[in-house]
């Protein structure tokens, strides 16, 4: 269904141009949109004439016209004017809201089937077949973002976001849940992932800055198939779910970046559970003061040198090693030491997965 506003834009449209009034009915009579007061015109006029086997019809000195959607009546168009004149501009009329109707209808099949590819809910001959119906190009390279926004169904980051790729006739942008923005991205052979980051901090910038909104954005891989499409909206949905457990601080997370915390995110619980008792034993740490963690994480930020990472606390050298001892007593590793500094690394990562996965429960 055309929205009353693009009706009621493009009858203003001729009414200027022509001096030519008209009137748009559903086919029960109910007025959709007009550029004058019909009120005579009484809805049992609307009625018997799309009950009538004529596709234009004069009532009353009014132009009666059909306007059909695949062979059913879906508008009744009225014209007032002079009897030439208002025929041949009621005909027009009929033509352009044709036409829309069926712009509006390749959009929504678009719209419908890339929501589908995304949700593998397509059997491969049937994703080949709509694609050439609807003029979507099989093999072109594609990527595909996830913009999550904090607000739910944010219309003004999306509508920004057409706006931004108004040109890319190509570019596709769908949503599949309440929280996040879906695009899918062509790029020319020439763009690689350089390319693709530069796009995501462009949204970013552009959200934050126009639309006051707050966004954290994944993207998947580039594909060369249609067909692969959902491979890179998976990944995508799978950086940004693992962005958030590992890489809090980031608004921009890309699949293939993600590293150990891509491993970490696919083992089940129970085998994390299993490696933290093996680690700790049965005094696995609840949770760490933010001192701890402050010196832990930056001690990990400039590869376990006591020094430099002193100065950057600002504490003295003997107040971080008395920090790290104690680390050291309360979980029997010494992070000092390479091996025992990376298994409490990925300890720390394993803990904030079972945490996050807990939440996800509830």
């Amino acid at each position: 269904m055309i929205s009353s506003q693009v009706l009621q834009n493009a009858i203003d449209e001729l009414r200027s141009i022509t001096r030519i009034d008209l009137c748009v009915f559903d086919p029960e009579g109910r007025t959709v949109v007009s550029t004058f007061n019909g009120d005579d015109i009484s809805t049992d006029m609307v009625r018997l004439f799309n009950d009538s086997a004529a596709d234009s019809q004069v009532i009353q000195g009014y132009h009666f016209f059909k306007i059909f959607d695949d062979q059913v009546v879906e508008y009744i168009l009225v014209a007032r004017g002079s009897s030439e004149d208002a025929y041949m501009i009621g005909k027009v009329a009929v033509s352009e809201i044709q036409n829309l109707i069926v712009a509006y209808k390749e959009r929504f099949d678009k719209n419908n089937f890339i929501q589908n590819l995304l949700l593998d809910n397509l059997l491969l001959v049937d994703i080949y077949n709509r694609a050439k119906k609807l003029h979507i190009e099989v093999e072109a390279r594609r990527v595909v973002y996830m913009i999550e926004t904090k607000q739910e169904k944010d219309l003004n980051a999306r509508e920004l976001l057409k706006t931004l790729f108004a040109t890319r006739t190509r570019d596709f942008i769908t949503a599949v849940d309440e929280r996040s923005i879906i695009l899918i991205h062509e790029l020319r052979e020439d763009e690689d992932y350089e390319e693709v980051e530069q796009v995501a901090n462009m949204m970013k910038d552009m959200l934050n800055s126009e639309a006051m909104a707050t966004v954290r954005i994944s993207y998947g891989t580039i594909v060369s198939e249609i067909k692969q499409v959902s491979k890179s909206y998976k990944e995508a949905k799978m950086a940004l779910d693992v962005g958030k457990i590992f890489y809090a601080e980031k608004r921009i997370i890309a699949y293939n970046t993600l590293g150990i915390g891509r491993l970490i995110y696919q083992l089940p619980i129970s085998l994390c559970e299993m490696f933290m008792h093996e680690v700790f034993g049965d005094n696995i740490p609840d949770s760490l003061d933010e001192e701890t963690l402050t010196t832990i994480n930056k001690f990990f930020e400039n590869n376990l040198n006591v020094s430099e990472t002193s100065r950057q606390l600002y504490v003295h050298r003997n107040t971080l090693v008395y920090r790290l001892e104690k680390l050291q007593k309360s979980t029997g590793l010494d992070i000092r030491k390479f091996d025992d500094a990376l298994t409490f690394k990925i300890a720390l990562m394993v803990v904030n997965y079972m945490k996050y996965m807990e939440n996800q429960e509830y």
